[in-house]
């Protein structure tokens, strides 16, 4: 008996536009600005500053649309709607300035340096991830264990007994496994990764699938011992494929960091210019959020490409030559449209997600009290402001926000909650702020060990345990209380 069955299958990918405002929204001011160049030198429909002789002809508007190509082969010189491209409204002319920002203003450039340990640089990092606290153990004693190059060279069955005897937590390999998915997912890329091949696969994996990329990654996955050893003609036959083809594979395998912490080696820090991308100021008792000026370019598009359109439209006989041209025209200028349009989303994702961040936090951004920091997980803002957690993360990534406290890394705002005595949802920062206090105001002379300080804690409300309170003090960078004392 013949059955039919209709089966629907739901799917989602990604264009390459969405991927490339995806990258635009992770990139930093300073970075930002570097991307801007690259496409301003690339695209010469693309021009930077405000156009204030914009007088096209707009008679005999056709406002039909059709659906662009950019084959070479399929677009059709005749078929272009050359009016589209001379249309005011069609002309994308974007200027979005940053509130309570002057031109002159020097706030909005001044570097701020900065630096952190690399080991500290990975567990700020956990903060943007939803972890109990046996994970949260887990992933920070994963995290302490990543040598100089970057890497984890140890078992998973050593990792779980050293977690039994040095930290109380007991667990199964299969939860140190699940751990290892996470804190490879932290920067840079290839980062916690246990040899050289899980660590080349890792930045693989995160890039943009090309062909290449693709070979590159089935190379390592499946070939590897044939790939460090260089039996390329095998290689070739195994998988078909050209010489050239191998060559671009292999490409890509060169350009990846085999020692992801090697630029942390020697100092062990990370030092860079920190250029704000936000800053928030207190105006009459209220916050006042802008963007770093140097994110609000002026764009337009080519005044002379236009022209050049407007040429072709008015010339009766077109020859191929022309026809040809107007089909790069016209590809340009939909490229320059879409990144002006780009640019555009980007500062209104940046400023949305700044704003709900800011306004969440609103306690500590009027009073700079630690204490008042909120519990707060990338879910909670993505929410709110009804956007994917992907993208609020690449908002946090690498940006700083200048705080009438200081300039602060935005990731630092989040963190996770514990109930108090009452049953309240407090962060993390809070309880590690108080700690800190009462270590600040103790007696030197008998300095509070950690079994005294959580009796204090949970006098003051904040019931956890002295285990708690040890990961907490050392997180802060606390010694032991022995080596507080003081004569």
């Amino acid at each position: 008996m013949l059955k039919q069955h209709l089966q629907f299958k739901l799917s989602q990918k990604l264009s390459p536009q969405q991927i490339q405002l995806m990258k635009l929204i992770q990139l930093p001011t300073q970075a930002f600005e570097q991307r801007l160049k690259q496409e301003l030198e690339e695209n010469p429909a693309l021009e930077n500053g405000k156009d204030d002789t914009t007088d096209y002809d707009n008679d005999d508007i056709d406002n039909s649309t059709q659906e662009d190509d950019y084959d070479s082969e399929s677009i059709n010189a005749e078929d272009i709607n050359v009016d589209e491209y001379l249309s005011d409204d069609e002309v994308p002319e974007y200027r979005l300035q940053a509130n309570n920002y002057s031109s002159d203003d020097e706030d909005k450039s001044v570097p701020y340096a900065a630096g952190t340990s690399f080991h500290q640089h990975l567990i700020n990092q956990l903060n943007t991830f939803r972890l109990n606290d046996d994970q949260r153990d887990i992933a920070e004693f994963l995290v302490g264990s990543v040598d100089e190059s970057g890497y984890i060279r140890r078992s998973v069955p050593d990792i779980v007994d050293d977690l039994a005897f040095t930290q109380n937590v007991f667990t199964e390999e299969s939860e140190v496994e699940k751990i290892f998915q996470v804190v490879q997912q932290l920067d840079p890329a290839g980062v916690c990764a246990r040899d050289l091949q899980e660590c080349l696969l890792i930045q693989l994996d995160r890039k943009e699938p090309t062909k290449s990329i693709e070979l590159a990654y089935e190379i390592l996955d499946k070939s590897f011992e044939q790939f460090t050893k260089k039996h390329y003609s095998k290689l070739i036959q195994k998988y078909d494929i050209t010489e050239e083809e191998l060559r671009d594979a292999i490409h890509e395998i060169e350009r990846l960091n085999p020692k992801p912490g090697g630029s942390y080696a020697g100092n062990n820090r990370i030092v860079e210019h920190v250029i704000p991308d936000f800053t928030i100021k207190i105006i009459d008792g209220e916050l006042d959020l802008s963007l770093n000026g140097r994110n609000a370019p002026e764009l337009h598009v080519s005044r002379e490409y236009n022209n050049m359109l407007k040429g072709y439209k008015d010339t009766k006989a077109k020859s191929k030559s022309q026809k040809d041209a107007v089909q790069f025209i016209k590809q340009k200028l939909d490229a320059a449209k879409w990144f002006i349009d780009a640019i555009k989303q980007r500062q209104e994702t940046l400023y949305v997600t700044m704003n709900c961040i800011m306004h969440y936090q609103e306690e500590y951004f009027l009073t700079g009290d630690e204490r008042k920091l909120r519990p707060m997980i990338l879910k909670d803002i993505a929410d709110t402001i009804g956007m994917d957690v992907s993208t609020v993360s690449r908002v946090a990534n690498s940006k700083y926000v200048d705080t009438p406290y200081g300039t602060k890394l935005i990731k630092e705002f989040f963190s996770e909650s514990m109930k108090n005595d009452e049953g309240e949802d407090v962060s993390t920062r809070e309880i590690k702020k108080i700690l800190e206090t009462v270590i600040n105001e103790e007696d030197k002379r008998k300095p509070l060990t950690d079994d005294k300080l959580a009796v204090i804690l949970k006098e003051k409300g904040y019931p956890i345990a002295r285990r708690t309170v040890a990961k907490y003090r050392e997180q802060l960078n606390i010694s032991v209380a022995r080596l507080r004392k003081e004569i």
